[in-house]
């Protein structure tokens, strides 16, 4: 029996992680220890002298370990707070970061909310308004508002074949670079929103997590990236598809020259 009460004893304190559990946990171990051990004392002592002598165990060699626990926890308090997380320089910071954003935020937001739109007339101004918010749930107007301004593809016999598709294809790239315009536009927003929660974070974060506020912002930092290349990616196909044009006059500007020469070669043939 001795050996089962130390062995849970033991694990009773292992276990324990504040100071209350282990000064409580000692009590009980103790109580019980002396009440287990009754039968072996002496017949004339009290209860109040057994009482005592848990008191003389708790107010010594349980008193001199928790001291000797409260005295290395705080030493490696006063380590972190001196050493590994100095208070006055995370105070400093934290006040830094709460001087930028009053300072810059708002700033920023005005320039991104500055009107830019210049179209007078309502078909275009329906069109601009659609391309420039930074919206997506109504990407597919897009489509109708572009019609409305360049107008339709014209009828096959009022182009031919080779115009007609010329025009189609710069219509839809023209659109597609459009609808990219705006996702990238509601993706940009929501990478604002990241910034200023990240920003917000770092004026009351707690020490030691910077590494994690970091690892957010490098997050947010590589998805900004990505959606930089995707512009450039839809720059990229749009002057393609220029140069594909300009290429295409110009097949059919020699293809024009050929028949024309062959006509001039029929026209000279003796008859």
């Amino acid at each position: 029996m001795t050996t089962i009460f130390l062995l849970l004893f033991s694990w009773g304190i292992v276990r324990a992680k504040t100071r209350k559990q282990v000064l409580a946990l000692a009590l009980v171990g103790t109580t019980a220890a002396v009440l287990v051990a009754r039968p072996q004392r002496a017949y004339g002592q009290t209860l109040v002298g057994e009482i005592q002598a848990v008191l003389n165990v708790i107010n010594g060699l349980i008193q001199t370990a928790l001291n000797a626990i409260h005295t290395v926890t705080s030493a490696i308090g006063a380590f972190y707070q001196t050493v590994a997380w100095p208070v006055q320089l995370i105070n400093q910071a934290k006040a830094l970061v709460s001087q930028m954003i009053t300072r810059y935020r708002s700033l920023m937001q005005s320039m991104f909310n500055i009107n830019l739109a210049s179209a007078t007339l309502p078909a275009t101004q329906s069109l601009e308004n659609v391309i420039r918010n930074p919206q997506v749930n109504d990407i597919n107007s897009v489509g109708s508002g572009y019609r409305n301004v360049y107008g339709p593809l014209p009828s096959t016999a009022a182009a031919s074949p080779q115009d007609r598709m010329m025009m189609d294809m710069d219509d839809a790239l023209a659109q597609d670079n459009l609808k990219t315009l705006k996702e990238t536009g509601d993706a940009g927003e929501t990478e604002l929103g990241i910034a200023n929660r990240i920003e917000d974070a770092a004026s009351h974060a707690a020490p030691g997590s910077a590494p994690f506020l970091t690892a957010s912002a490098v997050a947010a930092s590589i998805e900004s990236q990505a959606l930089t290349q995707k512009m450039i990616a839809a720059e990229l196909r749009q002057e393609a598809a220029r140069l594909a044009h300009a290429n295409a006059l110009r097949k059919r500007g020699a293809a024009y020259a050929g028949a024309f020469s062959n006509s001039i070669e029929k026209m000279l043939q003796p008859r």
